[in-house]
């Protein structure tokens, strides 16, 4: 068993063999630039892009054309809100979101505040769940976008997301939705859910880094963006650069994976995590961050009473590999904002993991882990 067990699958996973398969043939002998229509080079590059828009499409219900690749879902986050405010602000000036959101969603709002734009962050109750009627309620003549993600990050509660852009799409409110959690995990039909965008990301689904993308509804609305970058026209012209064949192969082909193994996948990491869970619950002082069965499969985010969480921290390190917030903003060394939004005391906040549990663990690490903490969390109490 190698050491430290990786339980951080939240912040990354490691590429699937299969997927590296996928991709190597089109860094060496495929490796023309989609965009040059005039060789065979370009029209098996334009073909392995045009394939993977395909098999993505399929998998959430839309049109491959309603795909817009990007860099990752960081990128399509900004694209969708800032293409949002400056293509409709002759409409309307306010933006409404959620208090957990990614920092991809809030940094842009706030952007877009600095700019003159009303923005309201909804609150969510103890186990991170938005208030339905209270995000109706908030929705102004001068709304013209709502972003609310679809799994959270960082506890991993699932959003009523449905419900959610029935009502945005009642009053006519274009509905962002960031699903980088989510993508190939959890069912997304957008023929039957109204959602106007949706962003995603490959390297959450085994998948490389460096990809993603924007789904860009074109009918009932039609959804128009200003693009954020310009120089080459590519994707619609909502998206200039040179598009990176391997990695959309690579990304179509995780998601395929992901998704066409997910419901036994989901029944394995709820095994795992509610195996985690019993033994750390047994415990005094663990408490359970989220809704106790609306979140991801594979997510467990607890905090711990009475220890220090920078010796919490390093007493795990030789064995486990684990978040205790979100990757991308630990090293702020601010307490978790979604911890904050579910009324978590800054002392709990502080000794507070989240456990990715991914494809690649197995019931025998997760037991480790279990025993390890076990151990840990009564020796660093005295």
């Amino acid at each position: 068993m190698r050491l430290p067990i990786y339980l951080d699958n939240h912040a990354t996973t490691p590429i699937d063999p299969q997927v590296l398969q996928a991709m190597l043939p089109y860094f060496t002998e495929h490796f023309g630039n989609p965009s040059s229509q005039g060789h065979c080079y370009g029209w098996e590059a334009s073909a392995a892009v045009e394939q993977a828009r395909e098999t993505i499409a399929q998998i959430i219900n839309c049109t491959p054309e309603e795909i817009v690749f990007t860099s990752g879902a960081t990128e399509a986050n900004n694209l969708a809100i800032k293409g949002v405010a400056e293509a409709y602000q002759h409409k309307g000036r306010h933006i409404l979101t959620v208090a957990t959101e990614h920092s991809a969603v809030l940094d842009p709002c706030a952007y877009l505040a600095s700019l003159g734009f009303a923005v309201t962050y909804l609150p969510v109750d103890g186990e991170g769940l938005v208030d339905l009627d209270l995000l109706a309620a908030s929705i102004r003549p001068d709304t013209i976008l709502v972003s609310v993600m679809l799994a959270n990050n960082e506890i991993g509660v699932i959003q009523p997301i449905a419900e959610i852009a029935h009502i945005c799409h009642s009053r006519g409110v274009l509905l962002h939705c960031d699903a980088a959690q989510a993508i190939a995990k959890i069912p997304i039909d957008l023929q039957t859910t109204p959602i106007a965008l949706l962003s995603f990301s490959a390297h959450k689904v085994y998948g490389p880094k460096g990809i993603g993308g924007l789904y860009v509804r074109r009918k009932h609305p039609r959804v128009n963006l200003a693009p954020q970058l310009h120089g080459g026209a590519q994707e619609r012209g909502w998206r200039s650069g040179t598009l990176p064949t391997p990695l959309i192969v690579g990304m179509a082909e995780a998601v395929r994976l992901s998704w066409q193994n997910h419901a036994v996948e989901n029944q394995r990491l709820q095994k795992l995590r509610d195996q985690l869970w019993h033994k750390l619950s047994n415990l005094e002082g663990i408490y359970l961050n989220g809704h106790p069965t609306q979140r991801l499969a594979g997510n467990l985010n607890i905090s711990i009473a009475g220890v220090d969480g920078n010796a919490l921290h390093a007493g795990l390190r030789p064995v486990l590999a684990v978040s205790w917030g979100a990757a991308c903003s630990a090293h702020s060394g601010k307490t978790s904002h979604v911890l904050r939004a579910i009324a978590r005391s800054d002392e709990l906040a502080k000794a507070s993991l989240r456990f990715g549990i991914g494809r690649f663990n197995t019931t025998e690490e997760i037991e480790l882990v279990g025993d390890h903490l076990c151990q840990l969390i009564p020796e660093l109490r005295q």
